[in-house]
């Protein structure tokens, strides 16, 4: 029985991170599909905002259809987690060429993002957020 013929794509791949959501990316020469823990991007997100955020690094690098990227993404939230697949597609793009680290870069595609939730503190309801306070 003949063996199928494996073609050989090369791959490039990127972790991002964004609040507590770590992505996996994989951009391969494509058409320009993005799957999302095995989703397509706009079943797994369900908000526009958060596809237009994935799609970010490759409007800016002019390579919208031109690459497939796999994605998969876990902790967090879903905003978060676009946040996390945008940074690290962009740190994939920057291995695939050199010259779309400038525009990426101007964007800030390719700085992590250190805001992060601020822990409770002992005595209060939540981080800052204080017992109402009576003077009698």
């Amino acid at each position: 029985m003949p063996r199928a013929k494996k073609t050989s794509k090369v791959v490039y791949y990127g972790t991002g991170r964004r609040k507590c959501s770590v992505a996996k990316v994989r951009v391969i020469a494509g058409q320009g599909n993005i799957l999302v823990n095995g989703k397509p991007v706009a079943d797994y997100f369900g908000r526009k905002v958060l596809e237009l955020t994935v799609r970010q690094p490759l409007a800016i690098t002019a390579t919208e259809g031109k690459y497939d990227v796999l994605a998969s993404v876990h902790g967090g939230g879903i905003a978060g987690q676009a946040g996390a697949i945008r940074h690290g597609i962009a740190r994939a793009l920057q291995k695939v060429d050199g010259e779309m680290r400038s525009p990426l870069k101007k964007a800030g595609f390719l700085t992590r993002d250190p805001r992060m939730k601020e822990r409770r503190k002992y005595g209060l309801k939540k981080a800052r957020k204080a017992p109402q306070f009576s003077k009698r």
